[in-house]
């Protein structure tokens, strides 16, 4: 028998199985019809509805540490709150319409109210000054529920690092891997004492696995001194400033350490960029953009008011639409349909050396 011939039916028969060729016979008619427009969606049934933001209210405010003020919010009619894991963050919208994403740092099991600790950076970009100067018990704030892009696995051996502010998405982590009875480490650096927030909070927990290192006293740590407080076969968690970042990555393989997980403060810088021009409409300026820059840095210069959260490609907030030229999409957000239809974010996104990008601004 050659590849041309049928195989035998069940019982051995020299002819194609009848049930088999009705089956194939149906599935060759009914699978491209699942892609059709009416089996993708009942049309009786009304299109889905974005998620209302939620309301929030700043129900107190503490100062936790020089430049550190954590507010405590919760819903304005006393409600339960939705539900999150160690790692989320919270998109809040400021009265300024600025938004900005912060890692919530309280208790998952409380659910009457969220907490958040913001350093004030004079020369960012105006989100956590306004932050320490505009938010008083009493304000209004709205926000996207909480989402986790650094969700923490609860593996039974952790090491946890956390550069100054850093420490708001690991201290959940340490109550959780306290809670579970991981055997887990956590190591808490920063310029000086009173720059540390949570230290009473981190000691409360265990203080035999706590360690807090400042530079002022012992100098700025390596990677290889800070992975060295790991248990052997440890999961790692650093939330930090990107050197300190780097040290850790570089350092890991020769560590006891085995996996490695990490939010930054900011975008990473670019290393891999070639220089490409924006044009800011058909007819507008034209700037043009470093190897060693990103779009959005070299446009907020031109327009500073172009609004901006993340800048690591999965907030959207500073998403453009782009008119002309091809771009190298880098981000974690978009989809392929957004994409085609002119959707940018420039804070991660490039193009190639020389290309031109038009965008409706």
């Amino acid at each position: 028998m050659d590849l041309l011939d049928p195989p035998p039916d069940l019982y051995g028969r020299p002819r194609a199985d009848s049930f088999m060729r009705r089956l194939t016979a149906f599935g060759d008619r009914y699978s491209p019809a699942l892609g059709s427009p009416l089996l993708r969606r009942n049309p009786r049934r009304p299109l889905s509805r974005p998620t209302p933001p939620l309301q929030l209210v700043v129900r107190a405010r503490r100062q936790l540490a020089a430049e550190v003020v954590e507010l405590t919010l919760a819903d304005p009619s006393g409600g339960a709150l939705p539900p999150w894991q160690p790692g989320a963050h919270l998109r809040l919208a400021l009265p300024s319409g600025r938004e900005r994403h912060y890692s919530l740092t309280g208790d998952p099991a409380d659910r009457a109210a969220y907490r958040i600790a913001v350093r004030r950076l004079p020369g960012g970009g105006g989100g956590s000054v306004e932050v320490h100067e505009a938010l008083h018990p009493g304000s209004r704030l709205t926000a996207r529920r909480p989402r986790n892009g650094f969700a923490f696995c609860s593996e039974p051996a952790v090491l946890l690092l956390a550069g100054g502010i850093g420490i708001t998405p690991l201290l959940p982590m340490a109550r959780e891997a306290q809670r579970l009875g991981l055997d887990w480490r956590l190591v808490h650096t920063g310029r000086s004492a009173d720059t540390l927030p949570y230290t009473d909070e981190l000691r409360a927990l265990d203080p035999r696995r706590v360690v807090l290192r400042t530079d002022d006293g012992h100098g700025v740590p390596g990677g290889a001194e800070l992975l060295a407080h790991a248990p052997r076969g440890a999961a790692v968690y650093c939330c930090g400033p990107a050197p300190m970042l780097t040290a850790v990555q570089r350092a890991l393989d020769g560590s006891p350490a085995r996996a490695l997980h990490f939010e930054r403060f900011g975008a990473a810088p670019v290393t891999d960029g070639a220089p490409f021009t924006l044009r800011l409409g058909a007819d507008g300026p034209e700037l043009d953009v470093p190897a060693d820059r990103s779009a959005l840095d070299v446009l907020r210069e031109a327009r500073p008011d172009l609004p901006y959260s993340c800048h690591q490609g999965f907030c959207g907030t500073c998403e453009v639409r782009l008119v002309a030229g091809t771009p190298e999409h880098r981000d974690r957000r978009l989809t392929p349909e957004q994409r085609a239809a002119g959707a940018l974010l420039p804070c991660v996104s490039r193009a190639a050396e020389g290309e031109t990008l038009v965008l409706d601004l």
